[in-house]
């Protein structure tokens, strides 16, 4: 095996520094087929790229071949600027985004993103045109969908029905209404933080990338 150590880096953003972390796919199964950014839970909750949940999201993306960043919004760890309910993430998201493009422009793009991220990313894609999409209990009915864009790219949703922050009915809805190809996976009396059962949430990441055209 020959594995790359993760390599810290600093953006430059609209309000200052962001702090990112860059892992590299095991060479040893050929060269990255895809980039990948993946964004965390809200800022004023804790939320910061080393959340378990979008640890689980990035490491997934990673066992499937893509290079994939994590990143922390303005004002949280290392990341300049102060909390600025949802406009200047989405900037920060797209500066990455940008950012990472340009260092390696002949790679896909990949999305991921949980709970207050999973808002983020679905708010971007529809400029950004991701190759793939991963949401993870995207926070419907706490914060406004209206002006997402359908996905065109394949789409994952996964969400656990015992859900104290999200409703998963809602967020079904939602993934039903925004594409008719989407696959929204419902995990039985999983919480919002999937404690105990992230192992499913990984596995059903993996699942859905190797079905995908863009994975191969």
């Amino acid at each position: 095996m020959s594995i790359v150590a993760p390599e810290r880096c600093t953006i430059s953003g609209e309000a200052g520094a962001i702090e990112a972390l860059i892992e590299y796919p095991d060479t040893a199964f050929g060269s990255p087929r895809a980039v990948a950014v993946c964004c965390h839970p809200h800022p004023l909750f804790g939320g910061a790229m080393t959340n378990k949940v979008i640890h689980t999201v990035a490491r997934s993306f990673v066992a499937a071949g893509a290079i994939t960043l994590r990143f922390n919004f303005r004002g949280v760890g290392g990341s300049a600027g102060v909390h600025d309910e949802g406009r200047g993430e989405l900037h920060d998201l797209q500066v990455v985004v940008a950012w990472l493009q340009q260092r390696w422009p002949q790679l896909p793009l990949w999305l991921g993103g949980f709970s207050f991220g999973a808002w983020m990313v679905l708010r971007a894609q529809g400029q950004l045109n991701p190759a793939l999409l991963v949401t993870v209990a995207p926070p419907v009915g706490r914060w406004d969908f209206s002006e997402v864009m359908p996905p065109v790219c394949p789409w994952l949703t996964i969400q656990g029905t015992r859900d104290e922050l999200v409703d998963a009915g809602q967020v079904s809805a939602f993934v039903k209404e925004k594409s008719s190809t989407a696959e929204c996976v419902l995990l039985q009396d999983a919480d919002h933080f999937f404690h105990a059962r992230l192992h499913e949430v990984r596995d059903a990441i993996e699942r859905f990338i190797k079905t995908q055209p863009c994975s191969e």
